[in-house]
Protein backbone atom coordinates (compact mmCIF):
# COMPACT_ATOMS: atom_id res chain seq x y z
CA UNK A 1 0.00 0.00 0.00
CA UNK A 2 0.66 3.30 -0.79
CA UNK A 3 2.56 5.30 2.22
CA UNK A 4 0.23 9.04 2.37
CA UNK A 5 2.38 11.84 1.37
CA UNK A 6 3.34 14.47 3.90
CA UNK A 7 1.08 17.97 4.56
CA UNK A 8 3.08 21.06 3.97
CA UNK A 9 5.13 22.35 1.52
CA UNK A 10 7.29 20.04 -0.20
CA UNK A 11 11.27 20.32 0.78
CA UNK A 12 13.89 20.47 -1.76
CA UNK A 13 15.04 17.36 -3.67
CA UNK A 14 17.29 15.35 -1.79
CA UNK A 15 20.14 13.73 -4.13
CA UNK A 16 20.72 10.25 -3.58
CA UNK A 17 23.15 8.85 -1.42
CA UNK A 18 26.35 7.17 -3.84
CA UNK A 19 26.31 3.47 -3.37
CA UNK A 20 29.43 2.98 -1.88
CA UNK A 21 28.34 5.55 0.48
CA UNK A 22 27.58 4.50 4.27
CA UNK A 23 24.74 6.25 4.58
CA UNK A 24 22.96 4.67 1.80
CA UNK A 25 20.41 2.24 2.31
CA UNK A 26 20.74 -1.29 2.71
CA UNK A 27 19.45 -2.64 -0.93
CA UNK A 28 16.05 -4.22 -0.67
CA UNK A 29 14.73 -6.99 -2.42
CA UNK A 30 10.95 -5.31 -2.59
CA UNK A 31 9.66 -3.41 -5.40
CA UNK A 32 8.26 -1.45 -2.67
CA UNK A 33 10.44 1.23 -1.31
CA UNK A 34 8.69 0.89 2.11
CA UNK A 35 10.00 -0.98 4.76
CA UNK A 36 9.28 -4.81 4.75
CA UNK A 37 6.80 -6.22 7.28
CA UNK A 38 6.64 -9.36 8.77
CA UNK A 39 6.36 -12.34 6.80
CA UNK A 40 4.64 -15.44 7.43
CA UNK A 41 7.22 -17.09 5.69
CA UNK A 42 9.33 -20.43 8.35
CA UNK A 43 13.18 -19.02 9.21
CA UNK A 44 15.47 -21.28 7.59
CA UNK A 45 17.27 -23.58 10.65
CA UNK A 46 20.78 -22.89 11.65
CA UNK A 47 23.42 -25.37 10.44
CA UNK A 48 24.97 -27.96 13.40
CA UNK A 49 29.18 -26.95 13.33
CA UNK A 50 30.54 -30.70 13.69
CA UNK A 51 32.15 -31.04 17.40
CA UNK A 52 35.86 -31.09 15.92
CA UNK A 53 34.92 -28.23 14.15
CA UNK A 54 33.94 -26.54 17.55
CA UNK A 55 36.79 -27.82 19.37
CA UNK A 56 39.45 -27.13 17.25
CA UNK A 57 37.33 -23.26 17.22
CA UNK A 58 37.18 -23.29 21.54
CA UNK A 59 40.75 -24.67 21.26
CA UNK A 60 42.18 -22.53 22.91
CA UNK A 61 40.10 -21.39 25.26
CA UNK A 62 39.53 -24.95 26.38
CA UNK A 63 43.35 -24.91 27.28
CA UNK A 64 43.39 -21.89 28.96
CA UNK A 65 40.47 -22.77 31.19
CA UNK A 66 42.36 -26.36 32.18
CA UNK A 67 45.45 -24.90 32.77
CA UNK A 68 43.58 -22.20 35.46
CA UNK A 69 42.13 -25.35 36.24
CA UNK A 70 44.85 -26.88 37.26
CA UNK A 71 46.97 -23.90 38.25
CA UNK A 72 44.12 -23.84 41.22
CA UNK A 73 44.23 -26.89 42.24
CA UNK A 74 48.43 -27.11 42.47
CA UNK A 75 48.13 -23.84 44.55
CA UNK A 76 45.01 -25.35 46.53
CA UNK A 77 47.34 -28.34 47.11
CA UNK A 78 50.66 -26.22 47.83
CA UNK A 79 48.48 -24.63 50.64
CA UNK A 80 47.02 -27.28 52.07
CA UNK A 81 50.12 -28.90 52.57
CA UNK A 82 52.40 -25.55 53.26
CA UNK A 83 49.20 -25.40 56.16
CA UNK A 84 49.41 -29.16 57.51
CA UNK A 85 53.13 -28.90 57.81
CA UNK A 86 52.87 -26.01 59.84
CA UNK A 87 50.16 -27.36 62.40
CA UNK A 88 52.26 -30.71 62.30
CA UNK A 89 54.10 -31.23 65.30
CA UNK A 90 56.94 -33.65 66.03
CA UNK A 91 55.44 -35.85 68.63
CA UNK A 92 57.36 -37.07 71.64
CA UNK A 93 58.47 -40.62 71.35
CA UNK A 94 56.06 -43.34 72.80
CA UNK A 95 56.92 -44.15 76.44
CA UNK A 96 57.45 -48.17 75.60
CA UNK A 97 59.87 -46.74 73.07
CA UNK A 98 62.14 -44.97 75.76
CA UNK A 99 61.85 -47.30 78.74
CA UNK A 100 65.19 -48.54 79.32
CA UNK A 101 66.28 -52.52 80.88
CA UNK A 102 68.79 -52.79 83.18
CA UNK A 103 71.36 -55.26 82.06
CA UNK A 104 73.26 -57.70 84.28
CA UNK A 105 77.06 -58.46 83.15
CA UNK A 106 79.77 -60.80 84.30
CA UNK A 107 82.91 -60.30 86.22
CA UNK A 108 84.19 -60.02 82.59
CA UNK A 109 81.69 -57.84 80.98
CA UNK A 110 79.94 -61.02 79.19
CA UNK A 111 76.05 -60.65 78.99
CA UNK A 112 74.06 -62.45 81.96
CA UNK A 113 70.82 -60.81 82.02
CA UNK A 114 68.40 -58.39 82.27
CA UNK A 115 65.41 -56.92 84.03
CA UNK A 116 62.50 -54.57 83.06
CA UNK A 117 59.24 -54.57 80.67
CA UNK A 118 61.68 -54.31 77.31
CA UNK A 119 65.34 -55.55 76.46
CA UNK A 120 66.51 -52.07 75.87
CA UNK A 121 69.54 -50.06 76.57
CA UNK A 122 70.40 -46.53 75.00
CA UNK A 123 73.82 -45.97 73.34
CA UNK A 124 75.18 -43.18 71.87
CA UNK A 125 76.18 -42.95 68.57
CA UNK A 126 79.21 -42.48 69.02
CA UNK A 127 79.64 -45.72 70.60
CA UNK A 128 78.23 -47.20 66.94
CA UNK A 129 81.37 -47.93 64.82
CA UNK A 130 81.02 -46.13 61.54
CA UNK A 131 80.97 -49.56 59.39
CA UNK A 132 77.82 -50.41 61.90
CA UNK A 133 76.11 -46.92 61.12
CA UNK A 134 76.77 -47.47 57.19
CA UNK A 135 76.08 -51.44 57.29
CA UNK A 136 72.09 -50.52 58.44
CA UNK A 137 72.24 -47.65 56.04
CA UNK A 138 73.29 -49.87 53.26
CA UNK A 139 70.57 -52.23 54.09
CA UNK A 140 67.45 -50.04 54.80
CA UNK A 141 67.85 -46.83 53.03
CA UNK A 142 71.03 -45.91 50.87
CA UNK A 143 69.99 -42.65 50.27
CA UNK A 144 69.73 -41.57 53.90
CA UNK A 145 72.69 -39.00 54.07
CA UNK A 146 71.34 -37.04 51.31
CA UNK A 147 67.71 -37.89 51.08
CA UNK A 148 64.56 -35.26 52.62
CA UNK A 149 64.08 -37.64 54.97
CA UNK A 150 60.72 -39.26 52.80
CA UNK A 151 60.32 -41.70 49.78
CA UNK A 152 57.97 -40.73 47.15
CA UNK A 153 57.88 -44.07 45.48
CA UNK A 154 57.52 -45.68 48.66
CA UNK A 155 54.56 -43.22 49.50
CA UNK A 156 53.17 -43.80 46.05
CA UNK A 157 53.09 -47.87 46.62
CA UNK A 158 51.91 -47.34 49.88
CA UNK A 159 48.65 -45.34 48.52
CA UNK A 160 48.05 -47.39 45.93
CA UNK A 161 48.16 -50.47 48.54
CA UNK A 162 45.59 -48.84 50.21
CA UNK A 163 43.31 -47.92 48.05
CA UNK A 164 43.52 -51.29 45.87
CA UNK A 165 43.56 -52.99 49.33
CA UNK A 166 46.71 -54.37 48.34
CA UNK A 167 49.41 -56.11 50.64
CA UNK A 168 51.14 -53.81 53.14
CA UNK A 169 54.21 -51.83 51.40
CA UNK A 170 57.80 -50.96 52.58
CA UNK A 171 60.69 -49.34 51.42
CA UNK A 172 60.41 -46.48 53.71
CA UNK A 173 62.92 -44.11 54.37
CA UNK A 174 65.13 -44.62 57.91
CA UNK A 175 63.89 -41.81 58.90
CA UNK A 176 59.95 -42.59 58.02
CA UNK A 177 60.79 -46.06 59.74
CA UNK A 178 62.04 -44.05 62.98
CA UNK A 179 58.49 -41.75 62.53
CA UNK A 180 56.40 -45.28 62.50
CA UNK A 181 58.28 -46.73 64.91
CA UNK A 182 58.74 -44.52 67.90
CA UNK A 183 56.70 -41.12 66.87
CA UNK A 184 53.13 -42.87 65.64
CA UNK A 185 50.96 -45.91 66.18
CA UNK A 186 50.90 -48.70 64.05
CA UNK A 187 48.11 -48.30 62.10
CA UNK A 188 47.88 -48.63 58.43
CA UNK A 189 45.86 -45.75 57.06
CA UNK A 190 46.14 -43.13 54.23
CA UNK A 191 46.21 -39.97 56.76
CA UNK A 192 48.79 -41.79 59.12
CA UNK A 193 50.70 -42.04 56.43
CA UNK A 194 50.23 -38.63 55.34
CA UNK A 195 51.26 -37.53 59.03
CA UNK A 196 54.42 -39.57 58.84
CA UNK A 197 55.77 -38.34 55.73
CA UNK A 198 54.97 -34.99 57.04
CA UNK A 199 56.79 -35.33 60.73
CA UNK A 200 59.62 -36.95 58.83
CA UNK A 201 60.09 -33.92 56.54
CA UNK A 202 60.17 -32.11 59.60
CA UNK A 203 62.74 -34.05 61.24
CA UNK A 204 64.84 -33.97 58.74
CA UNK A 205 65.00 -30.25 58.30
CA UNK A 206 65.38 -29.59 62.00
CA UNK A 207 67.40 -32.77 62.88
CA UNK A 208 70.78 -33.66 62.24
CA UNK A 209 70.65 -37.13 60.31
CA UNK A 210 73.22 -38.26 63.20
CA UNK A 211 70.45 -37.57 65.62
CA UNK A 212 67.54 -39.60 63.70
CA UNK A 213 70.26 -42.39 63.22
CA UNK A 214 71.15 -42.78 66.55
CA UNK A 215 67.00 -42.51 67.38
CA UNK A 216 66.24 -45.17 64.90
CA UNK A 217 69.05 -48.06 66.14
CA UNK A 218 67.72 -47.39 69.77
CA UNK A 219 64.37 -48.08 68.86
CA UNK A 220 64.06 -50.26 66.19
CA UNK A 221 63.30 -54.02 66.98
CA UNK A 222 65.81 -56.89 66.10
CA UNK A 223 64.06 -60.32 67.32
CA UNK A 224 65.23 -62.07 70.11
CA UNK A 225 63.07 -59.79 72.40
CA UNK A 226 65.54 -56.86 71.18
CA UNK A 227 64.65 -53.22 71.18
CA UNK A 228 67.75 -51.02 69.75
CA UNK A 229 71.15 -52.05 68.55
CA UNK A 230 72.98 -53.05 72.06
CA UNK A 231 70.49 -55.64 72.93
CA UNK A 232 70.69 -56.98 69.94
CA UNK A 233 74.75 -56.82 70.18
CA UNK A 234 74.00 -58.74 73.40
CA UNK A 235 71.63 -61.08 72.42
CA UNK A 236 73.21 -62.14 68.79
CA UNK A 237 76.71 -61.84 69.95
CA UNK A 238 77.35 -61.26 73.66
CA UNK A 239 79.17 -58.45 73.20
CA UNK A 240 78.33 -54.34 73.06
CA UNK A 241 77.88 -52.41 70.37
CA UNK A 242 81.02 -50.90 70.28
CA UNK A 243 82.60 -54.59 69.89
CA UNK A 244 81.11 -55.51 67.58
CA UNK A 245 82.98 -56.36 64.35
CA UNK A 246 82.37 -55.44 60.43
CA UNK A 247 80.75 -58.94 59.94
CA UNK A 248 78.34 -58.99 62.57
CA UNK A 249 77.49 -55.17 61.91
CA UNK A 250 76.73 -56.24 58.65
CA UNK A 251 74.31 -59.14 59.85
CA UNK A 252 72.59 -57.20 62.59
CA UNK A 253 71.60 -54.93 60.39
CA UNK A 254 70.48 -57.68 57.56
CA UNK A 255 68.40 -58.77 60.55
CA UNK A 256 66.04 -55.61 60.38
CA UNK A 257 63.97 -56.48 57.25
CA UNK A 258 62.58 -59.72 58.98
CA UNK A 259 63.52 -59.77 62.44
CA UNK A 260 60.64 -62.25 63.61
CA UNK A 261 62.01 -64.64 60.64
CA UNK A 262 66.14 -64.62 60.99
CA UNK A 263 66.18 -64.63 65.33
CA UNK A 264 67.09 -68.36 64.46
CA UNK A 265 69.94 -67.77 62.54
CA UNK A 266 72.52 -69.82 63.99
CA UNK A 267 70.10 -72.71 64.94
CA UNK A 268 67.80 -73.06 62.06
CA UNK A 269 70.20 -73.88 59.24
CA UNK A 270 67.82 -72.74 56.35
CA UNK A 271 67.30 -69.35 58.01
CA UNK A 272 71.27 -69.11 58.67
CA UNK A 273 71.17 -69.39 55.08
CA UNK A 274 69.00 -66.94 54.37
CA UNK A 275 70.57 -64.58 56.23
CA UNK A 276 73.71 -65.76 55.01
CA UNK A 277 72.95 -64.20 51.21
CA UNK A 278 71.48 -60.92 52.54
CA UNK A 279 74.69 -60.33 54.40
CA UNK A 280 76.66 -60.69 51.33
CA UNK A 281 74.66 -58.04 49.82
CA UNK A 282 74.46 -55.90 52.19
CA UNK A 283 78.70 -56.13 52.19
CA UNK A 284 78.51 -55.72 48.74
CA UNK A 285 76.65 -52.78 48.90
CA UNK A 286 79.11 -50.91 51.60
CA UNK A 287 82.35 -52.25 49.23
CA UNK A 288 80.98 -50.61 45.89
CA UNK A 289 79.46 -47.51 48.27
CA UNK A 290 83.66 -47.15 50.31
CA UNK A 291 81.92 -47.71 53.60
CA UNK A 292 85.11 -50.80 53.96
CA UNK A 293 88.24 -51.44 51.81
CA UNK A 294 88.65 -54.38 49.67
CA UNK A 295 90.19 -55.75 52.19
CA UNK A 296 87.88 -55.55 54.88
CA UNK A 297 85.09 -56.82 52.38
CA UNK A 298 87.79 -59.64 51.61
CA UNK A 299 88.32 -60.75 55.36
CA UNK A 300 84.86 -60.45 56.05
CA UNK A 301 83.60 -63.54 57.65
CA UNK A 302 79.79 -64.63 58.37
CA UNK A 303 79.62 -64.79 62.83
CA UNK A 304 78.40 -67.23 65.06
CA UNK A 305 75.40 -66.09 66.64
CA UNK A 306 74.20 -67.53 70.11
CA UNK A 307 72.52 -70.08 70.61
CA UNK A 308 68.72 -69.35 70.30
CA UNK A 309 66.37 -69.71 71.94
CA UNK A 310 68.31 -70.06 75.19
CA UNK A 311 69.40 -72.53 76.48
CA UNK A 312 68.89 -74.76 80.16
CA UNK A 313 71.61 -72.54 82.21
CA UNK A 314 70.82 -69.45 80.95
CA UNK A 315 67.02 -70.20 83.05
CA UNK A 316 69.15 -71.24 85.55
CA UNK A 317 70.85 -67.54 85.95
CA UNK A 318 68.20 -65.98 87.07
CA UNK A 319 68.70 -66.83 90.50
CA UNK A 320 72.24 -64.60 89.97
CA UNK A 321 70.06 -61.71 88.84
CA UNK A 322 67.27 -62.03 91.56
CA UNK A 323 70.15 -61.39 94.21
CA UNK A 324 72.23 -58.83 92.58
CA UNK A 325 69.07 -56.77 91.51
CA UNK A 326 68.35 -56.68 95.20
CA UNK A 327 71.54 -55.94 95.98
CA UNK A 328 71.75 -53.07 93.17
CA UNK A 329 68.50 -51.72 94.05
CA UNK A 330 69.43 -51.04 97.46
CA UNK A 331 72.69 -49.30 97.18
CA UNK A 332 71.04 -47.19 94.51
CA UNK A 333 68.41 -46.19 97.34
CA UNK A 334 65.49 -47.33 94.76
CA UNK A 335 62.92 -49.84 94.16
CA UNK A 336 63.31 -52.54 92.24
CA UNK A 337 61.25 -52.21 89.72
CA UNK A 338 63.03 -48.53 89.52
CA UNK A 339 66.13 -50.55 88.77
CA UNK A 340 64.78 -52.54 86.28
CA UNK A 341 63.33 -49.36 83.96
CA UNK A 342 66.17 -47.46 84.79
CA UNK A 343 69.05 -48.78 82.32
CA UNK A 344 71.40 -49.24 84.54
CA UNK A 345 74.54 -51.93 83.50
CA UNK A 346 75.20 -53.99 86.77
CA UNK A 347 78.76 -55.32 86.82
CA UNK A 348 78.16 -58.54 88.87
CA UNK A 349 81.28 -60.60 90.73
CA UNK A 350 80.09 -63.60 89.05
CA UNK A 351 82.10 -65.52 87.07
CA UNK A 352 79.82 -66.95 84.29
CA UNK A 353 81.37 -69.81 82.74
CA UNK A 354 81.69 -71.50 86.02
CA UNK A 355 78.70 -70.65 86.48
CA UNK A 356 77.69 -72.76 83.80
CA UNK A 357 79.91 -75.95 84.33
CA UNK A 358 78.72 -75.97 87.70
CA UNK A 359 75.58 -76.14 86.75
CA UNK A 360 76.14 -79.12 84.17
CA UNK A 361 77.70 -80.77 87.18
CA UNK A 362 75.09 -80.16 89.52
CA UNK A 363 72.54 -81.73 87.19
CA UNK A 364 73.55 -85.53 87.34
CA UNK A 365 74.38 -86.00 90.96
CA UNK A 366 75.49 -89.31 91.62
CA UNK A 367 73.62 -89.46 94.80
CA UNK A 368 70.08 -88.93 92.22
CA UNK A 369 69.57 -86.79 89.69
CA UNK A 370 69.21 -83.49 91.13
CA UNK A 371 65.34 -82.55 90.89
CA UNK A 372 62.57 -85.44 91.41
CA UNK A 373 63.96 -89.19 93.44
CA UNK A 374 61.93 -91.89 94.41
CA UNK A 375 58.65 -91.41 96.05
CA UNK A 376 58.34 -88.03 95.80
CA UNK A 377 61.39 -87.15 97.35
CA UNK A 378 63.30 -84.15 95.07
CA UNK A 379 66.80 -83.90 95.68
CA UNK A 380 68.20 -80.20 96.31
CA UNK A 381 71.97 -78.61 95.57
CA UNK A 382 73.47 -75.41 95.87
CA UNK A 383 76.69 -74.27 95.62
CA UNK A 384 78.33 -71.06 96.84
CA UNK A 385 82.12 -70.13 95.99
CA UNK A 386 83.37 -66.88 97.64
CA UNK A 387 86.58 -64.86 97.72
CA UNK A 388 88.09 -65.36 100.90
CA UNK A 389 89.44 -61.81 102.15
CA UNK A 390 87.26 -59.99 99.65
CA UNK A 391 83.53 -61.10 99.94
CA UNK A 392 83.17 -61.19 96.48
CA UNK A 393 80.56 -64.33 95.36
CA UNK A 394 81.96 -65.75 92.29
CA UNK A 395 79.47 -68.46 91.82
CA UNK A 396 75.47 -68.97 93.24
CA UNK A 397 73.88 -71.99 92.20
CA UNK A 398 70.33 -71.78 93.76
CA UNK A 399 68.44 -74.58 92.08
CA UNK A 400 67.66 -76.56 88.91
CA UNK A 401 64.85 -74.96 87.33
CA UNK A 402 64.45 -71.19 88.62
CA UNK A 403 60.67 -71.66 86.27
CA UNK A 404 59.65 -74.29 88.56
CA UNK A 405 61.43 -73.21 91.85
CA UNK A 406 62.39 -69.43 91.56
CA UNK A 407 63.27 -69.60 95.44
CA UNK A 408 67.27 -69.48 95.95
CA UNK A 409 68.41 -72.43 98.19
CA UNK A 410 72.14 -70.73 98.24
CA UNK A 411 70.55 -67.74 99.90
CA UNK A 412 67.23 -68.21 101.54
CA UNK A 413 67.40 -71.83 101.88
CA UNK A 414 67.49 -73.43 105.36
CA UNK A 415 70.22 -76.49 105.87
CA UNK A 416 70.62 -78.37 109.14
CA UNK A 417 73.96 -77.92 109.59
CA UNK A 418 74.71 -81.05 111.64
CA UNK A 419 78.05 -81.51 112.07
CA UNK A 420 79.66 -78.76 109.34
CA UNK A 421 80.01 -76.10 111.87
CA UNK A 422 82.23 -78.33 114.58
CA UNK A 423 85.70 -77.06 113.52
CA UNK A 424 84.81 -73.84 114.93
CA UNK A 425 83.80 -75.61 118.35
CA UNK A 426 86.76 -74.58 120.29
CA UNK A 427 86.74 -71.06 119.03
CA UNK A 428 85.06 -67.45 120.28
CA UNK A 429 82.59 -66.46 117.31
CA UNK A 430 81.79 -63.14 117.75
CA UNK A 431 80.96 -60.64 115.24
CA UNK A 432 79.26 -61.61 112.05
CA UNK A 433 80.07 -65.07 113.01
CA UNK A 434 78.69 -65.17 116.08
CA UNK A 435 75.23 -65.76 114.90
CA UNK A 436 76.26 -69.53 113.41
CA UNK A 437 76.32 -71.24 116.38
CA UNK A 438 72.71 -70.17 117.73
CA UNK A 439 71.44 -71.49 114.18
CA UNK A 440 70.95 -74.81 113.39
CA UNK A 441 70.08 -74.24 109.85
CA UNK A 442 72.10 -71.74 108.14
CA UNK A 443 71.84 -70.94 105.01
CA UNK A 444 74.69 -71.61 102.24
CA UNK A 445 75.89 -68.74 101.63
CA UNK A 446 76.61 -67.66 105.42
CA UNK A 447 78.19 -70.96 105.82
CA UNK A 448 80.42 -70.36 102.91
CA UNK A 449 81.61 -67.10 104.35
CA UNK A 450 82.22 -68.28 107.36
CA UNK A 451 84.84 -71.08 105.70
CA UNK A 452 85.70 -67.53 103.74
CA UNK A 453 87.13 -66.40 106.84
CA UNK A 454 89.55 -69.00 107.65
CA UNK A 455 90.85 -69.00 104.13
CA UNK A 456 91.47 -65.52 104.69
CA UNK A 457 93.72 -65.85 107.84
CA UNK A 458 90.68 -65.00 109.71
CA UNK A 459 88.94 -62.14 108.24
CA UNK A 460 85.70 -62.01 107.83
CA UNK A 461 84.74 -60.36 104.58
CA UNK A 462 80.66 -59.43 103.91
CA UNK A 463 80.07 -61.63 100.66
CA UNK A 464 78.39 -59.09 97.81
CA UNK A 465 78.07 -59.55 94.40
CA UNK A 466 77.58 -56.50 92.61
CA UNK A 467 81.07 -54.51 91.60
CA UNK A 468 79.80 -51.24 89.85
CA UNK A 469 76.89 -49.72 88.39
CA UNK A 470 77.03 -47.72 85.28
CA UNK A 471 74.17 -45.00 83.60
CA UNK A 472 74.58 -43.56 80.00
CA UNK A 473 78.51 -43.95 80.50
CA UNK A 474 78.77 -42.44 84.48
CA UNK A 475 79.62 -44.72 87.28
CA UNK A 476 76.82 -44.39 89.82
CA UNK A 477 78.14 -46.97 92.09
CA UNK A 478 81.29 -48.87 93.38
CA UNK A 479 81.51 -51.46 95.81
CA UNK A 480 84.13 -51.60 99.02
CA UNK A 481 85.10 -54.92 100.71
CA UNK A 482 83.57 -54.77 104.25
CA UNK A 483 85.88 -56.46 106.09
CA UNK A 484 86.67 -57.24 109.82
CA UNK A 485 88.83 -59.90 111.91
CA UNK A 486 86.68 -62.68 113.25
CA UNK A 487 89.49 -65.24 114.33
CA UNK A 488 93.09 -64.76 115.48
CA UNK A 489 95.85 -66.56 113.85
CA UNK A 490 96.05 -69.11 116.70
CA UNK A 491 92.11 -69.49 116.03
CA UNK A 492 92.27 -69.77 112.72
CA UNK A 493 95.06 -72.66 113.20
CA UNK A 494 92.60 -74.56 115.24
CA UNK A 495 89.72 -74.95 112.71
CA UNK A 496 92.18 -75.65 109.87
CA UNK A 497 93.51 -78.47 111.53
CA UNK A 498 90.13 -79.86 112.78
CA UNK A 499 89.12 -79.50 108.90
CA UNK A 500 92.56 -81.58 108.03
CA UNK A 501 91.84 -84.11 111.10
CA UNK A 502 87.99 -84.76 109.55
CA UNK A 503 89.56 -84.88 105.86
CA UNK A 504 92.13 -87.80 107.22
CA UNK A 505 89.72 -89.72 108.83
CA UNK A 506 87.17 -89.43 106.18
CA UNK A 507 86.13 -92.40 103.87
CA UNK A 508 88.60 -92.87 100.99
CA UNK A 509 86.66 -92.17 98.22
CA UNK A 510 86.58 -88.06 99.67
CA UNK A 511 90.17 -88.33 100.60
CA UNK A 512 90.76 -89.11 97.10
CA UNK A 513 89.39 -85.64 96.05
CA UNK A 514 93.24 -83.98 95.02
CA UNK A 515 94.62 -81.32 97.24
CA UNK A 516 96.13 -78.65 95.11
CA UNK A 517 95.24 -74.81 95.79
CA UNK A 518 94.78 -72.84 92.97
CA UNK A 519 98.32 -71.48 92.57
CA UNK A 520 99.18 -74.71 92.94
CA UNK A 521 101.74 -73.79 96.11
CA UNK A 522 99.29 -73.84 99.64
CA UNK A 523 98.12 -77.37 100.61
CA UNK A 524 94.51 -76.39 100.30
CA UNK A 525 91.59 -77.91 103.09
CA UNK A 526 88.51 -80.13 102.30
CA UNK A 527 85.88 -80.84 104.77
CA UNK A 528 82.58 -82.63 104.16
CA UNK A 529 80.09 -83.09 107.02
CA UNK A 530 76.62 -82.75 107.80
CA UNK A 531 73.22 -84.05 109.49
CA UNK A 532 72.63 -87.46 109.90
CA UNK A 533 74.55 -90.36 109.10
CA UNK A 534 74.58 -94.07 107.43
CA UNK A 535 71.53 -94.48 105.63
CA UNK A 536 69.47 -91.77 107.61
CA UNK A 537 71.73 -89.12 106.37
CA UNK A 538 69.30 -85.53 106.04
CA UNK A 539 71.89 -83.09 104.95
CA UNK A 540 75.41 -83.25 103.16
CA UNK A 541 78.24 -80.42 103.25
CA UNK A 542 81.15 -80.24 101.38
CA UNK A 543 83.82 -77.33 101.21
CA UNK A 544 86.98 -76.80 99.68
CA UNK A 545 88.97 -73.51 100.26
CA UNK A 546 92.45 -71.99 99.79
CA UNK A 547 93.66 -68.18 100.16
CA UNK A 548 92.00 -67.81 96.57
CA UNK A 549 88.80 -69.14 96.84
CA UNK A 550 86.32 -71.01 99.52
CA UNK A 551 83.87 -73.28 97.99
CA UNK A 552 80.76 -75.04 99.68
CA UNK A 553 78.43 -77.72 98.08
CA UNK A 554 74.97 -78.26 100.17
CA UNK A 555 73.07 -81.39 99.79
CA UNK A 556 69.80 -81.52 100.93
CA UNK A 557 66.18 -83.08 99.91
CA UNK A 558 62.51 -82.65 100.94
CA UNK A 559 59.23 -84.17 99.88
CA UNK A 560 55.42 -83.45 99.77
CA UNK A 561 53.97 -82.49 103.30
CA UNK A 562 50.35 -83.40 104.66
CA UNK A 563 49.20 -79.86 103.66
CA UNK A 564 48.84 -78.61 99.62
CA UNK A 565 51.82 -76.57 99.08
CA UNK A 566 54.18 -77.78 101.92
CA UNK A 567 57.14 -79.72 101.86
CA UNK A 568 58.78 -81.52 104.55
CA UNK A 569 62.79 -82.20 105.31
CA UNK A 570 63.49 -86.33 103.95
CA UNK A 571 66.54 -88.26 103.69
CA UNK A 572 68.85 -88.44 100.98
CA UNK A 573 69.32 -90.88 98.39
CA UNK A 574 71.93 -93.57 99.76
CA UNK A 575 72.95 -95.58 96.59
CA UNK A 576 76.02 -94.52 96.62
CA UNK A 577 76.41 -92.50 99.64
CA UNK A 578 75.85 -88.61 99.01
CA UNK A 579 78.98 -87.68 100.89
CA UNK A 580 80.64 -89.57 97.83
CA UNK A 581 78.35 -87.17 95.48
CA UNK A 582 78.71 -84.00 97.75
CA UNK A 583 82.69 -84.62 97.79
CA UNK A 584 82.82 -85.55 94.24
CA UNK A 585 80.80 -82.51 92.58
CA UNK A 586 82.68 -80.59 94.79
CA UNK A 587 86.13 -81.58 93.53
CA UNK A 588 84.71 -81.74 90.26
CA UNK A 589 83.67 -77.48 90.61
CA UNK A 590 87.01 -77.08 92.50
CA UNK A 591 88.71 -78.16 89.56
CA UNK A 592 86.87 -76.27 86.93
CA UNK A 593 87.09 -72.73 88.88
CA UNK A 594 91.26 -73.64 89.57
CA UNK A 595 91.77 -74.08 86.09
CA UNK A 596 89.96 -71.15 85.16
CA UNK A 597 92.59 -69.00 87.59
CA UNK A 598 95.73 -70.91 86.47
CA UNK A 599 94.38 -69.69 82.83
CA UNK A 600 92.94 -66.38 83.91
Amino acid sequence: MNRPEPDGPADSPVSPAPPNSPTSPAPSNSPSSEPPGPTNSPTPPTPRVPLHLRLRRNRGRLLRRSLAALLVLVVALCTAAVVAYRMTDIPEPHPETVTQSTVFVDDKGSYLGRRGPVDRQEVALSQVPRYVQDAVIAAENRTFRTDDGVSPRAIARAVLASLTGGERQGGSTITQQYVKNALLSPEQSLSRKAREALIAIKLDRTRSKDAILEGYLNTVYFGRGSAGIEAASRNYFGVDTRRLTVSQGAALASIINIPSYYEKAGSDPEVTATLRARWVWVLDAMAASGSITAKQRADAAFPAFRFYPPGTTEGQRQYMIDVAAQEAADRLGITEDQLARGGYTVHTTFDLSLQDAATEAVKDLKGGKSGKGSKGVTLHAAVVAIAPGDGAVRLLYGGSDYARQPFNDAVGGAVEVGTALDPFHKVRLSGPLGALRKTAAPTPLKLASAYAAVAAGGVYAAPYTVTKITRDGRQVYTAHPDTQRALDEKEVFMVDQQMLTAYQQAAPSIRAVPSTSADGSVPRTFFTAGAGGGITRRTVWSTGLDPQLALTVALFADRPGKKKGTTVPAQLPNDPPPTDSAAETAAQIWQLATTGAKKG
